[in-house]
């Protein structure tokens, strides 16, 4: 299993850019977190969800 901001999910295999535009989270306006490392934006592409991750997605909103 996979934990994506808290919940777990069984989508390891899947790669990480494809799962976040699935998702709905705009990659550009993101932050990913993986195992307590942040991720490249340019990096997301080849990145292969895997067991055991822990992935926090942060997402960029305006607002005031």
């Amino acid at each position: 299993m996979v934990k994506i901001n808290g919940k777990e999910m069984d989508i390891a295999g899947q790669n990480l850019l494809d799962y976040l535009k699935e998702a709905g989270y705009r990659p550009e306006r993101v932050v990913v977190e993986r195992n307590l490392e942040i991720l490249a934006r340019e990096d997301l592409g080849s990145i292969t969800i895997e067991e055991e991750d822990t992935i926090e997605v942060l997402e960029f909103m305006g607002g005031g």
